[in-house]
C-alpha cells in the first residue's frame, strides 16, 4: 500500500504592514518620485512631532507657560497687580470726588453772587416801601431810591466780572454789537454807532449779549437829473 506524501506545513506569513503590505501582497504601483517625496515629508514630520511630545513633561500641553516661575518674575507681577489694585481705587476715589465737586459747583456756583445782590434786592424794598407810604408824592426820594438800587446792582456785577459794553460812538464791530438799524447821518463816519437801544455786557472775555445798536450810513449825494428836473420848474414860476 503506498503511502501519500506529505505536504510540509506551510509555515503562517505574518501580515505585513503599512506600505510594505501594499508592496507585497498588493498589486505593484508604478514608481513616482513626487509620491515617494510626499512620503518622505510625511514620516518626517510624525518623528518631529513625536520628539516634540517625548521631550514635553508628563500632564503639560504643547505650547503651554511652564506652571512654576521664578520667583523674581512671581514677586514682579505680583507688585504689579498690587499697583494696579491702588490705581484702580485711587481712579474710582477721583471719579467720586469729581462728580461730588462739579454737583456742588452746579447747585452753589453763585453763592458768591447771590450774596452780593442781597444788599441790592434790600434797598429796592426799601424804596418801594417808602414809595407806598408817600402815595406817589415823594417821586424825588423814589427816584434817588432806584439809582441808588441800579449803582450797587451794577457793582455787585462789576465785582464779579461782569463788564458793559460801550456801543455809542463807536465804530460797529459785529462780535460785541448787534445792529437793528442803518440811518444815514453825515455828522459822523459811515458805520458808526449813533445810538444804543440795549445793552450789552461781557463776562470777562465771553459774551453775555451783544449791545443792540442803531448805525450811521453815508449820505447819498444827490443825482444831477434832480437838479435839471427843478430848474424848468423854477423858470416856470418866474415867467408867471
Amino acid at each position: 500500500m503506498s503511502r501519500k506524501k506529505s505536504k510540509p506545513p506551510e509555515t503562517e506569513r505574518e501580515p505585513s504592514e503599512g506600505w510594505e503590505s501594499l508592496a507585497e501582497d498588493g498589486p505593484s504601483l508604478p514608481e513616482n518620485p513626487e509620491l515617494e517625496e510626499a512620503l518622505r515629508e510625511a514620516a518626517a514630520a510624525v518623528d518631529a512631532h513625536q520628539t516634540v511630545a517625548d521631550a514635553s513633561p508628563a500632564g503639560d500641553e504643547p505650547g503651554e507657560p511652564d506652571a512654576e516661575l521664578p520667583e523674581a518674575v512671581a514677586a514682579q507681577l505680583k507688585a504689579t497687580e498690587d499697583r494696579l489694585l491702588r490705581l484702580q481705587a485711587d481712579f474710582e476715589n477721583f471719579r467720586r470726588r469729581a462728580t461730588k465737586e462739579r454737583t456742588e459747583s452746579n447747585q452753589y456756583g453763585h453763592q458768591n453772587l447771590v450774596k452780593d445782590l442781597l444788599a441790592t434786592v434790600d434797598n429796592l424794598e426799601r424804596a418801594t416801601d417808602h414809595a407806598r407810604q408817600s402815595e406817589g408824592g415823594d417821586l424825588d426820594g423814589l427816584l434817588q431810591g432806584v439809582e441808588l438800587v441800579q449803582r450797587e446792582l451794577l457793582a455787585a456785577l462789576t465785582k464779579h466780572g461782569v463788564v458793559r459794553i460801550e456801543a455809542e460812538g463807536q465804530l460797529f464791530d459785529p462780535a460785541v454789537h448787534e445792529a437793528m438799524a442803518q440811518v444815514p447821518d453825515d455828522s459822523v463816519a459811515a458805520n458808526t454807532v449813533i445810538e444804543e437801544m440795549q445793552t450789552g455786557y461781557r463776562l470777562r472775555d465771553r459774551l453775555l449779549r451783544p449791545a443792540r445798536v442803531i448805525v450811521s450810513t453815508a449820505v447819498a449825494p444827490e443825482s444831477p437829473k434832480d437838479d435839471e428836473a427843478e430848474q424848468p420848474e423854477e423858470a416856470a414860476g418866474e415867467a408867471d
